[in-house]
């Protein structure tokens, strides 16, 4: 595998990482997982970057998951599971926005990076689905992503069987945000992620990062430190320019400050 297999680059505010197999239906590798560390890694430190978007080579596949025939068939395979984890707790961390564009099918591993992404766009004609179980596997490290975004009926369901969902069923699931006509894909992608770049950068770190605190809070606890991190953010200077700009009935300009 080489670099240019996991791509980086930036269109301004928005930054995307591409999976570029396309001719192995977009299967991830150890170095690949180790690439999209370092990746997230240049996003976050760019303040330049207000947005990621992740998506896979092509139009066919988005992610099947892992290569079985790389580092899953060696004595590596140790290793690459626990890159992969922490790569699923960095991403579900990322303190930016982070939208998955579902271009193609979605599977086993890909389950993983779609729903450790804060939104996720799909074409209303890919699959989804956790077929592990079919080749005597088990999706473990999704597991925990999936019981966050689904039902547990519906979950176990999915992930016993090995079948693969549609698009609206997975919508109606709870695992993508949107499911869009192949025709205005793209667009709707596009609209999306400019959106989030107009927001204010810090606003939005703060607040994922209170979120991400409080899961598993019990509800007092909770609400308290909430509370807190609101007083944080209403301090900072894109608060008042937001708050200025609302009532001179114009757009604020964001400076991440």
């Amino acid at each position: 595998m080489t670099e240019t297999d996991l791509i980086y680059s930036r269109d301004e505010a928005i930054a995307h990482i591409t999976i570029n197999r396309e001719a192995h239906r977009n299967a991830i590798s150890g170095q690949a997982v180790r690439l999209f560390l370092d990746y997230l890694d240049r996003a976050e430190n760019n303040p330049a970057v207000r947005v990621v978007c992740i998506t896979g080579a092509g139009n066919r596949v988005f992610c099947s998951g892992a290569d079985l025939g790389g580092d899953m068939a060696t004595a590596g395979a140790a290793d690459m599971f626990q890159s992969y984890a922490r790569l699923l707790t960095r991403l579900y961390q990322f303190p930016k926005p982070t939208v998955a564009r579902i271009n193609g099918h979605c599977l086993a591993g890909g389950t993983g990076f779609m729903l450790a992404c804060d939104m996720v766009i799909a074409r209303e004609d890919v699959l989804f689905g956790t077929p592990e179980v079919n080749v005597g596997l088990f999706p473990m490290m999704i597991g925990a992503l999936i019981f966050r975004n689904v039902l547990r009926k519906k979950a176990m369901e999915m992930i016993l069987m090995g079948e693969k969902l549609t698009a609206k069923q997975a919508l109606d699931m709870g695992m993508i945000t949107r499911m869009v006509p192949k025709e205005s894909f793209d667009n709707e992608v596009d609209k999306v992620l400019s959106a989030l770049a107009a927001k204010s950068p810090i606003g939005l770190a703060l607040g994922k990062k209170a979120f991400n605190a409080v899961e598993g809070m019990e509800l007092g606890e909770a609400v308290n430190h909430l509370s807190d991190q609101l007083a944080k953010v209403a301090t900072t200077k894109d608060a008042t320019e937001g708050i200025t700009a609302f009532l001179e009935k114009r757009k604020p300009v964001f400076t991440g400050e």
